[in-house]
């Protein structure tokens, strides 16, 4: 039977986060009569029948402000429609391999009609003041080429996270309703629209501090003058969880949303490498260096104990596989993984960055939001980086047994954002 519920407004899928096949809730007016579904990204506030509210109906893309995501997320059909017009009026100067090729992608999402709108705007024909005589223009610039390319990459990213999340979906019977505790992570920026879910070791120090920039109207104009320890500060920024829920469900549908993701086991070590072998970072060892080693370490000293200062990787890992572990309270958000923090099969996320391509996808997300003329991300050598050489020298002394049970809990990463297993996993 399908689930009904009232959802003020919004009508969000339960599940997964597939376009096409994901069961959608209808919408309940004030008589409790079901109305037309639409697709949206999926947010329930988990609400009584005496808390239900019914928020007004969206208004249409001219009450927005000038900010072009707002209008291309609106309109994003219309778009499509004008720009296949556009294309089609041109067509008798191209041939089938020069048509834009974002025009063919399979999700109507802002970012894809906003490149094809750049596409689309080109010079006018010279002909040159006799008919027949028209001189075409080329199609696309070098830097349009460039964009239409990482569209679709960015569309492939998002189609990757759909697949894995319908064939998890199938796999369990599980269902999971989102709610404003679950969106601490997913940090917003008004003036821009855009929402940003930061994953810890995944440069969520320096987008923070952009973050920071897009907010501040003007208090901050070099990311890279404020202080880390500022970035982390919880009242820096307004996260999701803060809003009421018709106000949630309004920035899910309408805002730019983007996370940024590293190598599961790559994060892992970087953040064992961070908060349990530099000695400033007392605060975790007392809160899980102590219990790590009263867990998981026989005959330890009452020093070790006491200061909990010298974990062990093994130990660390054998902290995570340890079932105990997470029936006791969730993972810390340092090794928390993506998929419990930024919740991709319920959220649709717009853009899909990687640790690996970092400036590039950064950069792009900027240029998107309109900034990228005046703001850039921070680049600079980090000579303490974890990387991938450093990983497998921590994993050389991982019993295969627990390899393969840690590979099971960040499993859904590595599939969901096309990480192949480590080639030095000695998997079971």
């Amino acid at each position: 039977m399908t689930e009904i519920t009232q959802v003020d407004q919004l009508k969000v899928p339960v599940g997964v986060a597939d376009l096409e096949q994901t069961t959608w809730i209808p919408e309940l007016d004030h008589q409790g009569q079901s109305g037309d579904t639409e697709k949206s990204s999926d947010f329930r506030g988990a609400q009584s029948s005496s808390q239900q509210v019914h928020s007004p109906p969206a208004p249409p893309a001219s009450d927005f402000p000038g900010n072009p995501a707002s209008h291309a997320m609106v309109e994003s059909a219309r778009v499509f429609s004008s720009a296949k017009a556009a294309a089609a009026s041109r067509s008798p100067f191209l041939s089938e391999a020069e048509s834009p090729s974002c025009l063919s992608l399979g999700r109507h999402l802002w970012a894809d009609a906003k490149l094809c709108l750049l596409q689309l705007q080109l010079p006018p024909w010279d002909g040159g003041g006799r008919a027949g005589s028209a001189v075409p223009v080329p199609l696309v610039s070098p830097l349009q080429l460039e964009l239409s390319n990482t569209a679709v990459l960015h569309q492939m990213r998002r189609d990757q996270v759909t697949d894995t999340c319908r064939a998890n979906n199938a796999m369990s019977r599980k269902r999971r309703v989102l709610t404003p505790s679950d969106l601490k992570h997913l940090v917003v920026d008004e003036d821009h629209e855009l929402i940003y879910c930061y994953v810890p070791k995944v440069a969520c120090t320096n987008w923070k501090r952009l973050m920071m920039v897009l907010t501040g109207r003007g208090k901050y104009n070099d990311p890279m003058e404020i202080p880390a320890n500022e970035a982390h500060v919880s009242a820096n920024l307004k996260t999701l969880n803060q809003y009421s829920i018709p106000e949630i469900n309004h920035r899910l549908k309408s805002y730019m949303k983007f996370l940024f993701v590293r190598e599961p086991f790559e994060r892992l070590v970087s953040a064992y490498r961070n908060k349990f072998t530099q000695k400033y970072n007392t605060s975790f060892h007392k809160r899980y260096g102590t219990k790590i080693i009263k867990r998981q370490r026989k005959n330890a000293t009452q020093e070790s104990l006491r200061k909990g200062d010298d974990v062990k990787f093994e130990e660390f890992v054998a902290y995570l596989i340890d079932p105990h572990t997470q029936r006791e309270e969730p993972f810390n958000e340092h090794w928390q993984t993506v998929y419990s923090l930024c919740h991709p099969c319920h959220i649709h996320y717009d853009l899909v960055g990687k640790y690996e391509t970092l400036e590039e996808d950064s950069n792009y997300v900027l240029q998107l939001a309109g900034v990228g003329s005046y703001l850039k991300f921070p680049t600079y050598a980090k000579s303490t980086r974890t990387t991938d050489e450093m990983t497998t020298e921590f994993f050389q002394n991982i019993s295969s047994e627990h390899q393969t049970q840690l590979y099971e809990v960040y499993k859904l990463d590595f599939l969901m954002f096309n990480y192949s297993v480590p080639s030095y996993l000695k998997l079971e």
